[in-house]
């Protein structure tokens, strides 16, 4: 089988990848690790509605569930403050 050509730019590998094309040939699996976050603990915030408000907001326009966008702000903030940041 021939090996397909890399893609020459992100653009052009999430393209190909949004195309239903198989990328296997272009990940180096190599160098990919699992990560195991542990055990999942539940936690309650009591928020402004102001702020929850403008929360939904920007997840209606990009599409993604509330609970997703806070974790992902949290684990980039937490990231960034361990590094010094």
């Amino acid at each position: 089988m021939k090996k397909k050509s890399q893609a020459a730019t992100a653009d052009e590998f999430d393209r190909r990848f949004d195309a239903g094309e198989d990328i296997t040939d272009l990940i180096d699996l190599s160098r990919a690790r699992v990560s195991h976050p542990g055990r999942k603990v539940r936690i309650t915030l009591d928020i402004a509605e102001s702020l929850v408000r403008d929360i939904d907001a920007i997840r209606d326009r990009i599409g993604v569930d509330r609970g997703a966008l806070i974790k992902v702000w949290l684990h980039e903030k937490v990231r960034k403050e361990k590094l010094g940041g």
